[in-house]
């Protein structure tokens, strides 16, 4: 469609229309609405100050500030950015900056360049904020946004139409650049994300590395989204479900924290990331999770030594694959899924034991973790393998050994005089760890999410007097009362179980999920997990933390417009649940969409991807594409023969013709459309109905002297006449059975 200029004289704003203007005050809000939560309050009240200005010269009441004014204002905002730069970081500072030029732009606006210049700046500001909000609703939000930022550039070439045929001709221009951003998106190269700017400080979500006795009770009351997971095989049982994601081996009393070396092997991992050996397939082995006496049975050793721990999980062979299968039937051998993290603005990911991933933006870990080469500042997707009947570390240096028994002195003198008790009466370690189990489970503790304060004395506070926490709690107390007794033990954290969707056969995992639970070394069998919890509370593990707890009381009290309160309505929460798997499925697919789907898609296509044959296709696509924006554009003709007019109802004529409605060479138009009314006005009133007007707007066309706009006015719906009687001619033919009483 070609765009012509207007001659409308602007109303105000020098050359600019009043129309533009208007458009101008939805998209301000509309650029700016997706940005709010990193804005500073200074940059907000600027950005009022300019929107209300503008809305005032709108309708009248003011004139244009003047330069010094705008100067003054940006001079201010310029000097406050850089005043509170450390405290917001680098990013959100050079966001909050480019925010402050677009209001500044936008208010001194003089004539349509600089409305173009605000347009520009709008789209870079869309662009921008993808890179942090890339859900599927927000991608939708996105692109309302920009369809407004369209209208504005619409408006300058054609501001005499209504606002509906306005917001019609943006999106017709949005249409037309899918194909484009499709061939961009399928034929890029996936680069490493340029715009994740080192040490820029970020609200941080989700665990941390040091912990507190109450850290993972606040989390239990989030309703935010931590991750997916999707597994290829059968997935494990809730109760299986450990998500490991922190280690923490230093304890000062009050707070677990990270071991310093692990910290550095942390801090150095995108330079020299660490490597651990794979898990080796181990061949009937019992579970490691502790929760019952008979759980607690001896396992044969597997030395650390071992020439097949080098391997990765894929050089495994197959014949031990095979007798594993042919071995245990309930011993799986390993469990792959994939994991869809969600922005944490924190490196550490989450996998079940014992995890290992052979992605190249993973690390893993030498406590078994797995780690992120750069922090999560967007959703991350990636492989994960795991084996539950591995064993992690069956020797344990001295230095290791030491750490994970250390206790700060004069602590907690009352839980080292009852683990000598039970060192006294259990001189065995796994007849000791049962007993101090079988503590939590006789002894009136109780599960709670408000457990009453802790002195300075944390554990025997809880173990004597309180009795009753959440799940730090109990996994703090155990593991101090092991280290009291000589048994290497640490605190992992992480998540416990999920909420599995059927529609699209995933678990989400949420931060309400938060789970800490201890791991004790024991000879032969290296690090042992043991969750106390089960023993306090064991539904909140074996069917999920809303078996144990109350919703609206814990994770909805904070929440009150979360989707999550759909969850005890059934028609209502499988709605939830479409939605999510919509979402879901735009994870994988389209942000996941990585160089190996890449690949994979293109060779599907070319066969051998070589660079010749993408720049051939690229090139091919890319000409097609121009080709048709120039036809539509108007800047294209192809010629035809005869007038195009007549050729279209002749066309409809034929087709007419084969559905057994001639016309004879001696009836004129508005002959054969009463022939056709009389016969089926009753019949095939439709088809009626869009004779008459296709024959009125011909005939105006062909035989009467029409002012330009009643031309233009005809020919459309001429065009849209005829585009809906070949539908309706169309149809009837493919249903093959072609009777005018009933299908018309």
């Amino acid at each position: 469609m070609t765009l012509t200029a207007s001659s409308t004289t602007p109303q105000i704003g020098d050359n600019i229309s009043r129309q533009t203007l208007f458009w101008l005050l939805i998209t301000n809000i509309a650029v700016l609405s997706p940005l709010f939560d990193k804005t500073t309050p200074w940059t907000l009240g600027i950005c009022a100050i300019c929107l209300l200005w503008r809305v005032g010269i709108y309708v009248g009441k003011v004139a244009k500030p003047p330069r010094f004014l705008v100067t003054s204002l940006a001079i201010g905002a310029a000097t406050t950015l850089a005043l509170v730069s450390k405290e917001i970081g680098l990013l959100n500072a050079l966001v909050n900056l480019l925010l402050l030029g677009y209001a500044l732009k936008y208010i001194e606006m003089r004539n349509q360049r600089d409305v173009r210049v605000v347009v520009l700046a709008g789209y870079f500001i869309i662009a921008l904020t993808f890179i942090d909000h890339q859900s599927l609703l927000n991608t939708a939000h996105l692109l309302v946004v920009t369809l407004i930022n369209t209208c504005v550039l619409v408006t300058l070439y054609q501001d005499k139409h209504s606002l509906k045929h306005t917001a019609w001709l943006g999106s017709k221009f949005l249409l037309q650049s899918v194909p484009l951003a499709l061939l961009l998106f399928l034929v890029l190269p996936r680069f490493a994300p340029l715009w994740l700017v080192p040490n820029m400080k970020e609200a941080q979500t989700g665990l941390s590395d040091s912990l507190a006795i109450g850290d993972i009770g606040k989390l239990t009351r989030s309703t935010e989204l931590a991750f997916r997971a999707s597994f290829t095989n059968a997935a494990p049982i809730n109760a299986e479900l450990y998500w490991r994601a922190l280690v923490m081996e230093n304890y000062d009393g009050m707070t677990w924290r990270q071991e310093d070396g692990i910290k550095k092997l942390q801090k150095d991992a995108l330079l020299f990331p660490p490597s651990r050996p794979s898990p080796a397939l181990m061949l009937n082995i019992p579970a490691l999770t502790v929760t019952s006496p008979d759980a607690m049975t001896s396992n044969s050793d597997l030395m650390t030594n071992d020439p097949d721990l080098t391997k990765s999980p894929a050089s495994i062979s197959s014949e031990g694959q095979d007798a594993a299968k042919q071995g245990n039937q309930n011993n799986k051998p390993s469990l792959r899924y994939q994991v869809i993290a969600e922005p944490s603005h924190q490196p550490w990911l989450f996998g079940l034991d014992v995890a290992y991933s052979q992605d190249d933006s993973v690390v893993n870990m030498p406590d078994y973790r797995l780690l992120a080469l750069r922090n999560v500042d967007q959703r991350m997707s990636y492989q994960v393998e795991s084996w539950p009947k591995a064993k992690m570390d069956l020797r344990l240096s001295a230095r290791q050994r030491q750490i994970n028994l250390a206790l700060p002195s004069n602590s907690n003198p009352r839980t080292w005089a009852l683990a000598e008790q039970f060192k006294t009466q259990y001189p065995e370690p796994k007849p000791r760890l049962w007993a101090m189990m079988r503590h939590f489970n006789t002894e009136p503790f109780f599960y709670t999410l408000t457990p009453p304060p802790l002195g300075p004395q944390q554990v025997d506070d809880f173990l004597f007097e309180n009795k009753a926490g959440f799940c730090v709690h109990y996994a703090a107390a155990f593991i101090v009362m092991a280290r009291a007794t000589g048994l290497p033990a640490r605190m992992v954290t992480g998540y416990q179980g999920g909420e599995f969707n059927p529609q699209a056969g995933y678990y989400s995992v949420y931060q309400y999920m938060a789970h800490a639970w201890a791991e004790v070394w024991l000879e032969g069998e290296g690090w042992v997990r043991f969750d106390p919890t089960a023993m306090v509370a064991p539904d909140r593990i074996e069917q999920g933390f809303d078996a144990q707890f109350d919703p609206a009381l814990s994770y909805l009290q904070e929440s009150p417009f979360s989707s999550l309160r759909f969850k005890s309505m059934p028609w209502l929460n499988e709605l939830r649940q479409r939605f999510a798997s919509i979402d879901y499925y735009w994870s994988v697919w389209v942000l996941g969409f990585n160089q190996d789907r890449q690949n994979q898609v293109l060779s599907g296509i070319l066969g051998d991807v070589t660079n010749t044959k993408i720049a051939v296709f690229m090139g091919l696509c890319i000409s097609l594409i121009v080709l048709y924006i120039a036809y539509s554009a108007g800047l294209l003709h192809f010629s035809t023969q005869g007038d195009p007019i007549s050729a279209r109802y002749q066309q409809i004529c034929n087709r007419l013709a084969r559905h057994g409605i001639k016309r004879n060479d001696s009836d004129g138009p508005n002959q054969f459309a009463q022939q056709i009314i009389e016969q089926y006005q009753h019949s095939a009133p439709q088809l009626c109905t869009l004779m008459h007007t296709l024959t009125q707007s011909y005939v105006a066309l062909k035989y009467q002297d029409l002012p330009a706009d009643d031309y233009q006015a005809h020919l459309t719906k001429f065009k849209a006449t005829a585009k809906q009687l070949n539908w309706l001619l169309l149809r009837a033919k493919v249903k093959k059975k072609f009777t005018l009483a009933y299908h018309w």
